[in-house]
């Protein structure tokens, strides 16, 4: 695990990339044009999940009415598992930032984000190709074992890398990312026919870490899902057995810069419009480095009342390693403060971001 600076950088970037985790999103028609004074209220029902949930001071309430960001972190028992809410309004359409995310490929591309693809569905080892590992990746492979390993492996990836890759022949570093391409392949296609029992067993350190089992102790302790979204949960528990009338999602792929690692990383997404508005859901299924699983909630909420636009409304919850035992003590007061640094500057880069591009 990189030390207290690049583990702070690590979580905050790949915790609140846009799209990575679960992103939810609440539209409506938004009314004409308005120049009347912001009201000093909320919608009613993002002001009670705020009363309930998120509980901000009276001062938190003015400056977020105001137009100013606002983030705070979430308390939790399980001191791997970080959440942070936040929110700020946004003069622009819901629909551009759906219609952003739905071309993933074009959303998160460049800076550090080296690939993105798309994955078909169903799955296809094509869409794999651009794969690629670093150096430090192939040497930190040749010396992978079960229990030992600096690459987030199930048991028969590490097996296919030790009995297939010859780390003394030139064809080295080819053969090991076709071993990476057809694990990320073989999860892809078993999650899209079994759903969250189909998510691997990581045996990349002596105690075994279900993808599943972490997930759902995560979603759990979500009040956004127990109390408010029971339709999304039930969806995300039961897929693909579980039904959302109306859904589009697809899987994608990505490999990203944070810190001194680079990260593999594989996301689901689920898009419906149903009752309430829109939902855009992503969860991350797979990180080569640093997350067991991820899940946000991104709401764009219309007002009214405000006139066009949405409050940007977002929860991100991960689950990560290095921050249990007395080194992660000492580290999680630093990566929590990273956590809201960064969940801080995705408001503000998605806002300048949408309003520069508004009709």
């Amino acid at each position: 695990m990189p030390g207290p600076t690049t583990t702070r950088e690590v979580i905050w970037r790949a915790g609140f990339a846009p799209a990575l985790v679960v992103a939810l999103v609440l539209t409506s028609e938004a009314g004409p044009a308005s120049q009347t004074p912001a009201p000093a209220s909320f919608p009613a029902r993002f002001d009670r999940y705020l009363s309930a949930v998120i509980r901000p001071t009276a001062r938190d309430r003015s400056r977020l009415l105001a137009g100013d960001p606002f983030t705070k972190l979430f308390d939790s028992d399980d001191v791997s598992e970080i959440a942070v809410f936040g929110a700020v309004w946004i003069h622009a359409s819901p629909e551009q930032y759906v219609a952003a995310v739905r071309d993933i490929e074009t959303y998160e591309r460049g800076g550090a984000f080296h690939t993105t693809k798309r994955i078909s569905d169903p799955p296809r080892l094509e869409d794999f190709d651009a794969l690629t590992l670093s150096p430090a990746e192939v040497r930190d492979l040749r010396n992978c074992r079960v229990g030992d390993c600096k690459l987030k492996l199930d048991r028969a990836t590490l097996d296919a890398v030790r009995t297939r890759v010859d780390f003394t022949k030139p064809t080295a570093t080819g053969d090991a990312e076709a071993v990476i391409r057809e694990h990320l392949f073989d999860e892809a296609a078993a999650y899209r026919a079994g759903g969250n029992a189909a998510l691997p067993v990581y045996q990349d350190d002596a105690r075994p870490r279900s993808v599943a089992s972490e997930f759902e102790a995560m979603l759990g302790r979500m009040p956004e899902f127990t109390d408010w979204l029971p339709d999304l949960r039930a969806y995300l528990r039961g897929y693909p057995e579980a039904t959302l009338p109306g859904a589009v999602d697809f899987l994608y792929w990505q490999n990203v810069s944070f810190g001194l690692k680079p990260t593999i990383r594989m996301s689901h997404v689920v898009i419906y419009r149903g009752p309430s508005g829109t939902v855009v859901a992503s969860k991350m299924l797979y990180a080569s480095h640093y997350f067991r699983t991820g899940l946000e909630i991104r709401v764009l909420v219309p007002d009214p009342a405000r006139g066009p636009g949405f409050w940007f409304v977002t929860v991100n919850s991960t689950r990560s390693d290095g921050l249990t035992g007395f080194i992660g003590f000492l580290l999680r007061g630093h990566v929590r403060s990273g956590v809201q640094k960064g969940a801080l500057s995705v408001l503000v880069a998605t806002k300048r971001k949408f309003e520069a591009e508004a009709p």
